[in-house]
């Protein structure tokens, strides 16, 4: 629980807000340098990054507002990061390492600039409270469950991880 906690009081502070503000401008900053660099791999990620946040920056517009929150650029990289998860799963499956670990070498470059997730053991202990809190027990309560810690840990915990947890809690 204390990792949470820890990770709670950063996240409030303005200096944590600036440097996930900058995340953007770093992927940037980082394009540049892989063209000057000829690093073909880490520019076509970095491009395919800047393409999806110029996407969600488009839909997000209202009222001249084009910058992406902190949480809307952690979402964008995520959901690129569980696309490379889900593609290095079915070229496993297909038997296609050589695609997989093109896969995993991008979903490297794209973790660099997340955050760092929650444990499974915080992860355990977060939901661990907001079980007793609501007082679920079993698991016709985990939609509930599942709704309230989603929206606590967006950003901060992988769904499929605290779906596991939730239903080996409630099970």
């Amino acid at each position: 629980m204390g990792g949470a906690f820890f990770y709670e009081l950063i996240r409030s502070s303005t200096i944590l807000k600036s440097i996930l503000m900058a995340i953007k401008d770093q992927i940037m900053a980082d394009l540049k340098q892989a063209m000057k660099d000829k690093e073909q791999d880490k520019l076509r990620v970095l491009r395919s990054l800047k393409s999806k946040l110029l996407e969600r920056e488009i839909s997000e517009r209202k009222g001249g507002e084009g910058e992406l929150s902190d949480e809307q650029t952690i979402e964008v990289l995520m959901k690129a990061a569980k696309q490379r998860k889900e593609s290095i799963e079915q070229f496993e499956k297909g038997d296609r390492s050589d695609l997989a670990d093109a896969e995993k070498d991008e979903l490297e470059i794209i973790n660099s600039y997340l955050p760092k997730m929650l444990s499974e053991e915080e992860v355990r202990d977060i939901a661990q409270e907001k079980i007793a809190e609501m007082g679920a027990e079993d698991m016709s309560d985990m939609g509930q469950v599942m709704g309230a810690l989603m929206q606590e840990l967006k950003g901060k915990a992988e769904g499929s991880v605290v779906s596991k947890v939730v239903k080996e809690e409630l099970s």
